[in-house]
């Protein structure tokens, strides 16, 4: 059909068809007659197996005259243990790939296949047993015990699961949670080896090979109140206190019932830091733990971590039974504290056991608390407040809540705690991103707002030694507001930091050029970068003495001294309040206590050789 100029033809997208799997391939070359099926048994029901189901059945191989070649059953020389494989995953001769999808559970079927659809098939993926005639047509058996969805653990199918009823929630043990359960092993053909149903459940630490390493790779994908059964073959059977004795299994199979595991999380990693679940409370993990900026309530009980368990504080006792309440992310508990009531949901009580440096060394310590103390705190958490939601606030309002934040963030950053202050400078931007000012007045106090907590942003990156990012901060505001002096001088500031010496002067110029009241505080800061630029130029001369002296041959030799990398260190307690003081609060000028970035790279070459007074020379 033509189409007239103008006219909208539709075009439909063309489907991708899905290519083929090498499964698909191998069955898509099946010729006909060369697989035929006959029913000796009827099965149950009308499902059948397909991809992703393990498939568990016996199996004989006859020749065509009824001689037995090959079986899984005892009764013809085979092992007793029925065959597994996972349709889609294990590797079958290509006359069961296609027969076994067709068979119901329960059902004996006979198939009769030609060379080139059992062991005969070109590049056949399974290896034919030894003196296997291959080459003739046969007979297969097949008996179709059962078949189920199935839950693929380990990529070789080594560790195999079948849920049997469900689990209540989502959340699976691991390293290094405690693990209660009822389990049975058996043989692949039935045997009972272990029992633990019956008295009081198996309890095991996840991670400390107290059970095989595969039940326990199962058991990490089961959820609480789940039954399931996990089939593990011999590689998967490690020795363990559960199941001493594993030498000569080929398969077991575990009934499991996962009864409780009790969350146990080591919060740094390093086993210093523990938080270990004791009751717990109500929600699901983490979707119900408080966030940062909430209001928590809760118990706890100090105890030093000595043979008596002294307790030093408890709020039911020495709080007239009335529970704490603090704001999750301002500094108001120790820190493994807070960082483990943020991991805790309602209701929920959690022994904690806490190294110095994260409970009392850096915080303020309870008369009664030894100096490098190791702390237990047992918590229980009653309740939590989320933070306020902006939304539908006027702009008033939006900006005496960023004013509240903003404060906090102060006095966190004139505690040192950089981070935590960061965290609150931040969330007031990201709130920001959904204010929109309505007039001339308001949009002018939302610009100087979000300017100066962008600059607060780039003084906390400037503490913590990330000098680039405090500089692409200040990029924000000067990007907006070229002539912004607060921004150049804590920009210049950071320039002088990391070695930019010629970056930092022309902030600082810049600055007395658009505000002569800023020529005290620009002035200073020069000075600084000339002193900076004569020690690092001095430390040059030391390091590189000679250099130019030596003979061919001795360059080598030459500069091989320590460098002093703290070179560009600026000097302590050099901080300085704001040009524009309207932020004295948070006066962070600049960078005591960041750690420095090397000056050697950015002195080489040009640098380098103008400090030697050969700008001339050439590097060969």
């Amino acid at each position: 059909m033509d189409v007239g100029e103008g006219a909208v033809q539709e075009i439909e997208p063309q489907k991708k068809e899905k290519e083929p799997t090498e499964d698909e391939k191998r069955r898509q070359k099946i010729a006909p007659g060369t697989l035929m099926k006959a029913v000796v048994r009827p099965g149950g029901g009308d499902a059948t197996p397909s991809d992703n189901y393990q498939v568990v059945y016996h199996y004989t191989v006859r020749t065509l005259d009824g001689v037995v070649v090959e079986s899984s059953r005892s009764e013809y020389g085979g092992k007793g243990i029925p065959i597994r494989h996972v349709l889609g995953k294990s590797k079958m001769i290509v006359g069961l790939l296609e027969g076994i999808p067709t068979m119901l559970k329960g059902e004996i079927a006979m198939f009769k296949m030609k060379p080139q659809v059992h062991y005969g098939e070109d590049d056949c993926p399974v290896v034919a047993p030894s003196s296997f005639p291959k080459d003739d047509e046969l007979h297969f058996e097949i008996e179709m015990i059962d078949f189920f969805k199935a839950k693929v653990i380990s990529d070789d199918l080594g560790v195999v699961k079948k849920v049997i009823t469900e689990g209540q929630g989502w959340e699976c043990p691991r390293e290094p949670y405690e693990v209660k359960a009822w389990i049975c092993a058996k043989t692949g053909d039935g045997k009972v080896i272990v029992t633990r149903t019956q008295g009081e459940p198996f309890f095991f630490n996840f991670g400390k090979s107290e059970v095989p390493e595969g039940l326990e790779m199962g058991i990490g994908t089961m959820t609480r109140e789940e039954k399931a059964v996990i089939y593990v073959t011999s590689q998967y059977l490690t020795t363990s206190p559960f199941l001493p004795a594993v030498e000569g299994l080929e398969e077991v199979h575990f009934e499991v019932e996962l009864v409780h595991f009790i969350q146990v999380r080591d919060m740094l990693g390093d086993g210093r830091l523990i938080k270990r679940r004791i009751r717990d409370g109500k929600g699901e993990f983490p979707m119900d733990c408080p966030l940062q900026d909430s209001l928590l309530r809760v118990h706890y009980k100090g105890m030093l971590q000595n043979e008596e368990k002294t307790i030093f504080f408890d709020t039911r006792v020495d709080n007239h039974g009335q529970p704490l309440e603090f704001c999750s992310g301002e500094g108001l508990v120790p820190e493994g504290f807070e960082m483990c009531v943020r991991l805790m949901v309602p209701e929920e009580i959690a022994l904690v056991t806490c190294p110095p440096d994260y409970a009392y060394d850096k915080f303020p310590r309870p008369a009664n608390v030894p100096e490098g103390a190791h702390i237990q705190w047992e918590i229980e958490l009653l309740g939590f407040e989320m933070p306020k939601d902006w939304t539908g606030l006027n702009f008033q309002t939006i900006m005496e809540e960023a004013e509240k934040i903003r404060n906090t963030g102060n006095r966190l950053f004139k505690e040192r705690k950089f981070e935590l202050a960061k965290a609150k400078y931040d969330k007031v931007l990201r709130e920001f991103n959904h204010v929109n000012p309505q007039d001339d007045e308001e949009g002018k106090i939302f610009s100087n707002t979000r300017n100066l907590l962008h600059l607060n942003v780039a003084a906390c990156y400037l503490k913590m030694g990330e000098c680039r990012k405090s500089i692409e901060t200040c990029n924000k505001v000067l990007e907006a507001n070229p002539g912004h002096v607060k921004a150049l001088y804590r920009r210049g500031m950071a320039y002088m930091t990391v070695g930019d010496f010629e970056e930092a002067k022309s902030d600082f110029n810049t600055m007395i050029k658009l505000d002569k009241s800023t020529e005290p505080d620009a002035t200073a800061a020069l000075l600084k970068v000339k002193q900076k630029e004569q020690e690092v130029e001095k430390k040059v001369r030391k390091q590189f003495k000679g250099l130019f002296d030596k003979k061919p041959g001795e360059i080598a030799e030459a500069g091989t001294e320590d460098v002093d990398e703290t070179a560009g260190e600026i000097h302590k307690n050099d901080d300085k309040e704001d040009t524009d003081g309207d932020h004295s609060d948070e006066s962070h000028e600049t960078a005591d206590d960041a750690p420095r970035t090397s000056w050697l790279s950015r002195l080489w070459p040009r640098r380098l050789l103008a400090a030697l007074g050969r700008p001339g020379c050439t590097i060969l």
